[in-house]
């Protein structure tokens, strides 16, 4: 299959944001809730691998559950290590073979197309995460926004234990971004 979307735009808007983060910000709360900055770079350090991984095939059988919390460690590269992974991760889903057949990344198999599908979710949420966290803004392609939205508007309102909290209400004409977010449980204000 070819692929369906390509990672480049939403993997370039969480490097940028990645980059502009400082030692002194991993404190820093982000809106995930009871999560810092640091905290969610251990997530991204291990999510971009996973979802490469997915696209590869070769998380198939063997995947484990993000590690989170205020236990996990995080690497002192990150700052080198996300970037590179991010274009790795870019470079995998290219491939055709990367949409077909089912995948697994975090201890969870589904089709490929839709882990795609939740692979970009992750770079863009925990993208805005970030960028709230730190003061930054992230810039996200609106062909991306719209691919979101078709796929978390399906969500129940009470959220997805593991995944997404409960749907924020928010204006039907909000932005594009503002319902993406408040479909994950986010508060866009």
């Amino acid at each position: 299959m070819n692929p369906v979307f390509d990672f480049e735009s939403a993997a370039s808007a969480l490097a940028a944001v990645v980059a502009g983060i400082s030692d002194d910000q991993l404190p820093a709360p982000t809106p995930m809730a009871g999560t810092t900055v640091r905290e969610l770079l251990v997530h991204v350090v291990g999510l971009t691998e996973a979802f490469r991984q997915a696209a590869t095939k070769e998380a198939v059988g063997n995947s484990q559950a993000p590690e989170i919390g205020p236990e996990a460690e995080l690497v002192s590269d990150w700052r080198e290590r996300i970037p590179a992974q991010l274009k790795a991760l870019v470079e995998a889903w290219r491939e055709p073979a990367a949409w077909d057949g089912e995948t697994e990344a975090g201890g969870v198999t589904m089709p490929a197309e839709i882990m795609a599908t939740v692979a970009l979710d992750e770079l863009v949420v925990h993208g805005w995460d970030l960028a709230e966290g730190t003061g930054q803004q992230l810039n996200v392609r609106e062909s991306d926004l719209v691919t979101l939205h078709e796929f978390l508007r399906e969500n129940p309102a009470e959220g997805t234990p593991g995944l997404f909290g409960p749907v924020v209400p928010i204006a039907a004409d909000a932005p594009l971004f503002h319902r993406v977010l408040a479909l994950t449980g986010r508060n866009p204000a």
